[in-house]
């Protein structure tokens, strides 16, 4: 990595310091990229009384257990004793990260000063984004397409953005979806991008119930928002129609636009896929500008090799995307997990390109939200105290390569 990172010239493998030699010490672009903010403890000691006492009655529990067996079943007891024993030692570790929660800051325009020089190109490292489905009756395209249209969408440069979909059903349906997002992302980036939208999921955009117009001060916000959203019910239809289509397997299998056989009509035994839908030598937007790479991967099966499921798909988007790309960093997704902050990769990289704690980082987790949950919240859906008191709670991570 600090190869990589001297090659681009964004700090040696000595002091980090000899970089922009010509800039001033008290310079803003010399600060540290992100700080921990402390948390007051009138916020965080109610909850560390009640981790006392519930250890509290967890041991005078185990104790009362432990001293009082079952003679008539002991092979039963003693499954019973190791088994809360086994979840009184993974409920005590999570309690650590609460028990002293982070709390961090970033600086996005110290970044910005330090690698995005006017005048100059990005110096900003490439990020790999890889998103992984499997049957998509099971995990509809639509929530797929909303989560891709999200990456190409996000607030990076393009050329250091690349999104690899995995399609680990080699299904034509998430072929042909995926086609039709990457024809509607020409119409949805430029959008997001000229109005500053947030989030940049299309479903969840146009189905929140806030004052759209707040902040927005382009006499021509409103229109463009009425086209964009007719679009996106258009978008929806074809892909619903796709979807219908896929009810019903032809006997024949499925064939292709240009009349040959779908390869993967054979979902286990079939040719490894990989198609580039847009990339930067080609697939321009609706305003001429350049898009993120997508990049559809489907890998080789063969009958009796173990595929390993996830871990086997996502080991191949790693080698197609160490070939097409490589970037230093990847970003894994599930299909349903939308970014739904455009700045989220800037906000990793004030960690993993700090010049100071850089070289310390390789793996940055975002919290993760929830759509769709009742106001009361009654089944604790929203996870708050584990999402929102611990810093390294998710299920969307960004690490080295």
């Amino acid at each position: 990595m600090d190869d990589w990172k001297s090659k681009q010239g964004i700090y040696g493998a000595a002091d980090p310091d000899d970089m922009d030699a010509d800039v001033p010490l008290n310079d803003e672009a010399r600060q540290p990229l992100s700080r921990k903010v402390s948390i007051a403890s009138s916020k965080v000691n109610p909850y560390r009384m009640v981790i006392i006492l519930r250890l509290f009655v967890l041991c005078v529990f185990l104790r009362y257990r432990i001293l009082n067996p079952v003679p008539e079943a002991i092979p039963l007891w003693l499954t019973s004793i190791v088994c809360e024993i086994w979840f009184a030692v993974s409920w005590i570790l999570d309690q650590f990260p609460k028990w002293y929660p982070i709390d961090r800051e970033t600086y996005l325009d110290r970044l910005s000063l330090r690698y995005e020089r006017e005048g100059e190109p990005s110096m900003l490292s490439p990020v790999d984004l890889f998103v992984s489905t499997v049957d998509p009756l099971k995990e509809p395209p639509l929530v797929t397409a909303n989560t891709v249209l999200s990456i190409l969408a996000v607030d990076y440069p393009v050329d250091k953005v690349s999104c690899y979909v995995s399609d680990d059903g080699a299904s034509m349906l998430s072929f042909e979806s995926l086609s039709e997002t990457a024809e509607f992302a020409r119409k949805w980036v430029p959008f997001c991008k000229k109005f500053n939208i947030e989030p940049r999921a299309p479903e969840f955009y146009f189905s929140r119930k806030v004052d759209y117009l707040k902040d927005k001060v382009q006499p021509t916000f409103v229109q463009e928002r009425r086209a964009m959203k007719r679009e996106y019910e258009e978008f929806k239809v074809r892909i619903n129609a796709l979807v219908s289509k896929a009810q019903k397997v032809p006997e024949e299998g499925w064939i292709m636009k240009d009349g040959t056989p779908w390869p993967g009509n054979n979902t286990r035994d079939h040719p490894g896929m990989i198609q580039v839908f847009l990339g930067h030598s080609g697939g321009l937007d609706t305003e001429g500008n350049e898009l993120p790479r997508l990049v559809y991967v489907s890998r080789e099966k063969r009958p009796g090799f173990q595929h390993h499921k996830k871990a086997g798909a996502m080991n191949r988007q790693i080698r197609v995307s160490a070939v097409l790309t490589n970037a230093p960093f990847m970003l894994n997704l599930d299909c349903d997990h939308y970014i739904n902050n455009s700045k989220a990769i800037r906000e990793s990289m004030c960690f993993l390109m700090d010049p100071q704690v850089g070289r310390k980082v390789c793996y940055v987790q975002f919290p993760q939200r929830f759509d769709g949950i009742d106001a009361h919240d009654r089944y604790a859906n929203r996870n708050t105290v584990f999402f929102d008191v611990s810093l390294y709670s998710s299920q969307s991570h960004l690490h080295y390569a």
